[in-house]
């Protein structure tokens, strides 16, 4: 009887980790695993096939278990882009506080861009708040650099939400132009921007540029364009010497 009543346990584990393919795999419950295997199948199906429900049968595991460790699809989203940030290189920031901004923004650009499921929640004011301690050292590098060039804290985070949303914005367009929801073919044929046909004489400018526009616009001048702003959101950098 223990025997057949063992039997029938054992069919039974393996029918339900047949129908997940994980037969004699224990259930994956730790945040590292998951986490892991969100990205996974974000790099096999798209980050449009991420789903609790899809994640829970790739592991083996039912969708209470991991609701356990994730909210809701945003919270895994905010904690994939934590998980990624945390292990990227850090570069070596420079010792001037503007150009250390400038280091760390674009190495925040450059992470986030690489990683077009992550436009989901970057608009989300604040998201980076949700982010664990190794996550946040770009917040606390600008943060710190922007006091250390003589303003206060205070000001810091309302220069680094300039600076975020002037970031955001850069690596939202670049998404969604490479894979978003819209038909960019229908929406602008052969990818161009049309403006060559248009009135020289009521848009004599926008004329002229013409269709260059989309080449002109895929030029990366995300950079000067910070360098740029830096400079007008923290005004002339001090010289050294005398007068």
């Amino acid at each position: 009887m223990a025997s057949s009543s063992t039997a029938r346990g054992r069919t039974g584990r393996t029918g339900r980790a047949g129908r997940t393919g994980r037969t004699g795999r224990p259930p994956v419950t730790s945040r590292e695993q998951i986490l892991a295997a969100a990205l996974h199948l974000i790099e096999t199906d798209g980050w449009q096939s991420l789903t609790i429900r899809r994640l829970a049968a790739d592991l083996g595991i039912g969708t209470t278990t991991l609701y356990h460790h994730v909210r809701d699809r945003e919270d895994l989203l905010v904690q994939l882009i934590g998980h990624v940030v945390a292990q990227i290189d850090r570069p070596e920031l420079p010792t001037e506080p503007r150009e250390r901004i400038v280091v760390a923004m674009t190495t925040a650009r450059d992470t986030l861009a690489a990683m077009p499921w992550a436009a989901e929640v970057l608009t989300v004011d604040g998201f980076m708040g949700r982010l664990g301690d190794t996550s946040v050292w770009i917040v606390e590098a600008v943060l710190a650099a922007v006091v250390e060039a003589g303003s206060t804290p205070e000001r810091a985070v309302e220069v680094f939400r300039h600076l975020w949303y002037y970031t955001a914005g850069e690596i939202l367009v670049r998404a969604r132009t490479a894979v978003g929801p819209i038909d960019r073919d229908r929406l602008l044929p052969e990818g161009q921007t049309l403006f060559g046909s248009r009135d020289a004489t009521e848009l004599p400018t926008v004329a002229a540029v013409g269709d260059q526009w989309p080449q002109i616009a895929a030029r990366d001048t995300y950079t000067d364009g910070l360098r740029a702003l830096v400079a007008g959101l923290l005004g002339p950098a001090a010289t050294s010497g005398g007068g």
